[in-house]
């Protein structure tokens, strides 16, 4: 099984899309390991974006990651990366198709309502910095044998 981090970010809190957006992903078949509620904290989104110090849309991006709360999410499931970054969609919502969380719900690349891990080493690193291993719940859902084979 593998594991991906989903953020809900401000712009899906406040459009009161937690809701839709998280069907989403259990309507796929991926299961929730660990979800909270959070502010994140300046120190916490420089972290996470790191890879993005430097470039002109830095500090726009940690202004918008922490002016509002987000909804934080570890999902598993066979290829869990992969099928999050498909429920979620194009990273420009208006290339996204419709179906995917952007496609339905986004407008700007901006404002884009979700982050998802994109390959296995980031997802590993990003579900360490957003939970303590006691936040992951390991369990095993009685729907499992009608999703996975």
């Amino acid at each position: 099984m593998e594991r991906t981090l989903i953020i809900i970010k401000p712009d899906g809190v406040e459009r009161a899309l937690i809701g839709p957006i998280i069907s989403k992903f259990e309507q796929r078949g991926l299961k929730i390991v660990g979800m909270k509620l959070m502010q994140v904290s300046d120190e916490l989104a420089r972290k996470h974006y790191a890879v993005h110090a430097g470039k002109p849309f830095y500090e726009p991006l940690i202004e918008y990651i922490t002016s509002a709360p987000v909804v934080v999410m570890a999902l598993e499931g066979p290829q869990a990366i992969q099928a999050a970054r498909n429920t979620i969609g194009a990273t420009r919502p208006v290339e996204a198709a419709p179906g995917s969380i952007r496609g339905d719900f986004g407008m700007m690349v901006g404002r884009n309502l979700v982050h998802g891990s994109d390959s296995p080493e980031n997802a590993a690193a990003e579900v360490a910095l957003w939970f303590e291993p006691s936040e992951l719940i390991d369990y095993t859902r009685a729907v499992d044998s009608w999703i996975l084979e």
